[in-house]
Formats: structure tokens, sequence, C-alpha cells
């Protein structure tokens, strides 16, 4: 339970750290479930866009809120930089874009928000994310679909429901979670490993 002040105006210190420790624990004991299921995927993940970038393809990634963020996080670290001082790399966070949001939301429903923006940029061997706390999101799901369509490879981050997601998914990586921030603390890890893999393999010299 949160911290609950005694009187108004009044802060429990002590309950405050108590509650920070037991997130902390908890936050951790998700991230120790974390194992080959999810390995795994998350190395064909990296095979999959190793071959997209050196190949002169792309690789997109999209979802909603925190994972708006993640997918925004990822992409800046492999189009700016992660350890490495390097090329940049062609990754693009289709959540960005303020006014193709907006125009597409306004006029054909925020359902098609990113696959609109799919059948406008992917092509035939891209590798295509969408980032899914619940792996009920539509306009995930729609994004993925239509990147299917185009010939792209497709993968998603999600948590522990994936029923709605493995007709549209080539690569599932699932946090075996339910709670949101736990799944975007492990969404976080994973994105960080992804990054790192990618920079050790497309550049090769030692980490500064």
């Amino acid at each position: 339970m949160p911290p609950r002040s005694h009187s108004q105006g009044e802060f429990d210190l002590k309950a405050a750290i108590s509650f920070a420790a037991a997130e902390r624990a908890e936050s951790c004991r998700v991230k120790q479930r974390l194992g080959p299921a999810q390995f795994t995927p998350l190395a064909e993940f990296v095979r999959a866009s190793l071959q997209a970038l050196r190949a002169g393809r792309r690789i997109y990634l999209f979802g909603n809120g925190g994972s708006a963020a993640d997918a925004q996080h990822i992409a800046a670290e492999l189009l700016g930089r992660f350890r490495r001082h390097r090329a940049a790399l062609p990754v693009l966070a289709l959540t960005t874009n303020t006014s193709v949001l907006t125009a597409v939301s306004n006029d054909y429903g925020f359902a098609e928000v990113f696959a609109r923006q799919v059948q406008g940029l992917v092509g035939a061997d891209d590798v295509v994310v969408g980032i899914t706390t619940s792996g009920r999101s539509v306009n995930v799901l729609r994004g993925l679909r239509y990147a299917r369509k185009a010939g792209a490879v497709t993968v998603v981050l999600c948590g522990a429901y994936t029923r709605q997601l493995r007709s549209v998914t080539d690569i599932l990586i699932a946090v075996p979670a339910r709670d949101t921030q736990r799944i975007q603390e492990a969404h976080s890890l994973l994105g960080h490993i992804y990054c790192d893999l990618i920079e050790q393999h497309l550049f090769s010299r030692p980490r500064r």
C-alpha cells in the first residue's frame, strides 16, 4: 500500500522508504523471471534487425503511452548512440509526428494511427516493432497486420497476455507479468540489451 499521511500536510517518511523497497523487490522479481522464453526471441529480434540493417532496410517502432516512450527510447539509442560513437542507424518511432498522429486520428480514427504510417513507409524486409503492455491495443494490432502484408518482419514486446498478438507477430517477446509498470520496467531492460547487441555486432570497436 502507498504511504499515508498521519494528518493533512504530514508525510510518513519511513512508510515511503518501506514502500520504495517493496516496489524495488517486486520489480527485481519480475526481471528475475526473464529467461530463455524471453531471451530466445530477443536474440531472434537482434538477428532479424541485423539482417535488415545490413541490407539497407529500416526498423520502425510504435506503441501507446509509456510504450510510445519505449519506442522512442529505442529509436533514439540506435539513431543516436548507445555505448559507442559510430554511424547512425535508420530506426524510427512512429509516435513523434504530431501532425500525422492528429490528422490520421481525426480523418480515419485512432485505431488507424500506426497502420496508415506503416502503409506509407514500410517495405518488405523492414522490421516493425509493436509495444503493448496489455496485448490488446487495437492500433498496435492493426499496424502489425499491415506490416505483415507489406512483407516486414513483425516483432512484439508485450506482457503475459498474447492471444490476440500471435496471428500478427513473427517474433513475440512476452514478459511474464500483468502489472503495466512491471512490464514496462522489463521492456526497458530488454530494449537496452537489444541496443547493446546491435552495436556489438555492427560496430566492433571496443567500448569506451
